[in-house]
């Protein structure tokens, strides 16, 4: 990992390492990755050893993101089991750092919430794993969080494709 990768946290989004830190910690020197995350305006010390325990990940490429599309438009999976353990179930899903679990859980919850309202975790975990999700997609689509929103939520709610592109490409 070097400085300018743009890379995703599990739990906070994506972001770019904008430098690397060396600080002392209860009198031993370690290494730090600075990752400046532009959704909430976060900067976060990762520590260079920690990265694979964390789930620290590069950013999807443009090839996933036609599974990526499949998922969000996909069939909702209804949550069985009280509230707190769906919350432990989801919160899990989006611990994983896995780009479609993520995807799964803001269709769901999503259109959970359409539908009828859904409880204020439930809905922070909403917010939480749209944010994690717009905050990665901004990267690979190389738009602004509003159109990626739309685009989102479009799909989410059965409309268009989350490219949104023509099939007029000049590969």
């Amino acid at each position: 990992m070097k400085i300018g990768d743009r890379v995703v946290y599990p739990m906070h989004g994506a972001g770019e390492v904008a430098c690397v830190e060396e600080q002392e910690v209860g009198g031993e020197k370690k290494s730090y990755y600075v990752l400046k995350l532009p959704m909430g305006n976060l900067k976060l010390m990762i520590p260079v050893d920690k990265v694979e325990e964390i789930g620290l990940r590069e950013i999807i490429d443009e090839s996933k993101l036609e599974e990526l599309k499949e998922v969000l438009g996909g069939d909702t999976e209804l949550s069985q089991g009280s509230w707190n353990k769906r919350f432990h179930a989801t919160l899990e899903r989006l611990k994983s750092g896995d780009i479609l679990e993520v995807a799964a859980v803001v269709r769901n919850l999503t259109r959970q919430h359409v539908r009828k309202k859904i409880s204020s975790g439930e809905r922070r975990l909403m917010e939480l794993s749209r944010q994690i999700l717009i905050s990665e997609l901004t990267y690979v689509l190389n738009k602004n969080s509003d159109e990626v929103t739309e685009l989102v939520d479009k799909i989410v709610l059965k409309d268009e494709n989350i490219s949104g592109q023509t099939d007029d490409s000049s590969d």
